[in-house]
Order: structure tokens, then sequence, then C-alpha cells
């Protein structure tokens, strides 16, 4: 059974720290359920990050604090600290802006070791999103995301127009390898206005929810 973590909670409880002073922290994606990343906090960084609700750690190479997205901008929101059973690991549940990994992907863990040895790399749309979205917060010269952005919402619109004619064009071709690339192309300019225009993946999932229920409240009607 796990046991929430706050300010006030902490006073009472035996954090179980390793012989460096440390404790590990699995750090998960509230809107996903995604395990992000592992770092270790020390009780100072614990303290850090229930002061200021965002994540704080304790780096071993460097031996001194650091704040999750100080320099990339990519910080960690926390909603909630668990400690497990054994009070020697901590559970933290966290909104995550732009991605949580240094190779610009969302999670750190995204090789797969499968079960006949190979190794296949994970690229979901939304490590897509955050990775648009940290072309627009940080630019790129000569990279095509900052073209896009650079021109604005114009040239945007018009490129979303012209992969959803060529999308079409596939169907109506009955070629399915050319649908595949075409909506790929769709898919990734329609990530570049949903940034541009500040809706999130997480909208996008929340009103499909919604439309989920109301279509099975009114199957059992």
């Amino acid at each position: 059974m796990s046991t929430i973590l706050n300010e006030t909670t902490l006073k009472g409880m035996s954090v179980r720290y390793n012989a460096d002073g440390l404790i590990p922290v699995v750090v998960q994606a509230e809107e996903t359920n995604e395990v992000l990343m592992l770092a270790y906090m020390n009780h100072e960084a614990l303290l850090k990050t229930l002061d200021e609700k965002v994540a704080w750690y304790y780096s071993r190479s460097r031996q001194t604090l650091w704040k999750k997205g100080e320099t990339s901008g990519h910080v960690q929101q926390v909603v909630s600290l668990s400690l497990d059973c054994d009070q020697d690991t901590i559970l933290m549940r966290v909104i995550q802006d732009g991605v949580a990994c240094h190779t610009n992907r969302m999670s750190c863990f995204f090789n797969d070791v499968t079960s006949d040895g190979k190794k296949t790399n994970k690229w979901i749309v939304d490590e897509l999103y955050a990775l648009i979205e940290t072309r627009q917060k940080n630019p790129v010269k000569g990279a095509y995301t900052t073209y896009l952005f650079e021109k604005g919402i114009d040239k945007i619109l018009k490129k979303v127009g012209e992969e959803t004619a060529e999308v079409i064009i596939a169907a109506k071709n009955r070629s399915k390898d050319e649908m595949v690339y075409e909506i790929s192309d769709l898919v990734y300019h329609m990530l570049v206005l949903m940034v541009e225009s500040g809706v999130s993946i997480n909208d996008i999932r929340k009103e499909l929810e919604k439309r989920r229920e109301k279509k099975d409240e009114s199957k059992s009607d």
C-alpha cells in the first residue's frame, strides 16, 4: 500500500534513503500513465519538490541539485508523490511540459527489448507533438517545423489543406502505401496546427472520451 506524501505527512514518516542519502523516484505522466523517467532525490530535493510543486532531483554524476526543465523548459508540474510499502521508493505523478527525455522523446524508456532479443524504438503521436512543441519554443535554423511556425497560421493551414487533398487522392487510387505516407504527412501538419493553436493531445483525448461516454450512455437507454 502506498502512502501519499506531502509536507505534513513527511514530518511523521521515515523516508528510507539509501547509503548515499538518496531515494529513487519513478516519474509517471498524470495524463497517460506512461512511465517517463527514473531519477533520484536527496532530502533537500524532496523538500524543494514538495514546496514548489515542480520536480527537483539530485544528480549523482554532478553531485548537485537540479530542477527539471530549468534549461530546456520541460518542467514537470507535480501532481502527487507516493511512497511504496517499504518507504524506499517514490512514485511521482507529473504533468510534463514538452518531453521528459534529453533525446527529445517523451519517455526515457523508449527501447523495447522483445522476447526474441531485438530492440525496437517507439515513436508515438504524443512524442511527435512534444517535439513539435519544443521546436516552437526553441527554433532550429533550417528545420522545416521552425519554418512553418515562422510563416504562421496561414501557411500551416495551407499545408493541412494540401495534405488532406493528398489523402483523398491516395484513397481514390486505392493505394494503401500511398495512404499511409499521406496520412502520416497530414497527422504531422495537424499536430503543428494544434501546437500553433494551443490545442493539446490531452484536449483531443478528453473530447474523444466524452464522445465515447455519450455513445455508451445512448446504448444503455
